[in-house]
């Protein structure tokens, strides 16, 4: 798995599931469950049919540029069309979302 095209990576504490706006996608609330930093907190969609979660569950996040374990770019492939045997960066997690930044919040300095 090459790393240059991880862009993040990091671990997170559930602080609160929010259900109601959606069938089977809760909005899940984290905080920084590795750095102890206070201002590091995660909002995110997830499908809670297939992927369940809980409050106080820790979860990994690994935002990355391409699915390719060898870092190399996806060639406008899409990422079911992986080859029989390939292995991908996907194979490392539970649940992989793979698309674009739908939207993302900014913050004051380095707050996003």
């Amino acid at each position: 798995m090459s790393s240059d095209s991880i862009l993040f990576d990091e671990t997170f504490t559930i602080t609160s599931i929010n259900a109601e706006k959606y069938d089977r996608v809760s909005r899940i609330s984290a905080t920084n469950a590795t750095s102890g930093n206070p201002d590091v907190a995660l909002t995110l969609d997830v499908n809670t049919e297939l992927y369940p979660v809980a409050v106080a569950d820790n979860l990994s996040l690994c935002l990355a540029s391409t699915l390719a374990a060898d870092g190399s770019k996806d060639d406008g492939r899409m990422w079911r069309e992986i080859q029989k045997g390939e292995s991908t960066l996907a194979d490392h997690y539970d649940y992989v979302c793979h698309g674009k930044v739908y939207r993302f919040e900014e913050g004051d300095g380095d707050m996003m």
